[in-house]
């Protein structure tokens, strides 16, 4: 049986990691944001937003970013209830559609 060099196993299990670990979020720029709105593919973050704190009534908004994940645009969302929990939220910016609704950490 042929053995490899040392270094040929660990870049081999390099290159497997790479190939299963999952990708990574983009985060997208105003000018961008503001592209995709114009041509209707992401739907306006203060029509999203309302739906979010709707959820939490009295919430206050921390953060809202847009970022690409596995292809779907999502707004990540933090808002300050009025219980002093930090919700993430996320929101699929083309739908409207609540992806996640959990505390964070």
């Amino acid at each position: 049986m042929k053995r490899f060099p040392p270094f040929c196993s660990a870049l081999f299990a390099s290159f497997v990691l790479a190939l299963v670990a999952p990708a990574s979020a983009r985060d997208l720029d105003q000018d961008e944001a503001l592209r995709l709105r114009e041509k209707g593919i992401i739907q306006p973050l203060e029509t999203l937003l309302q739906n979010a704190l709707g959820r939490h009534p009295g919430a206050r908004l921390l953060e809202a970013e847009l970022e690409e994940e596995h292809e779907v645009l999502v707004y990540e969302i933090e808002l300050l209830t009025i219980e002093g929990v930090v919700r993430e939220i996320e929101l699929d910016a083309s739908t409207g559609r609540i992806l996640k609704d959990e505390e964070d950490d």
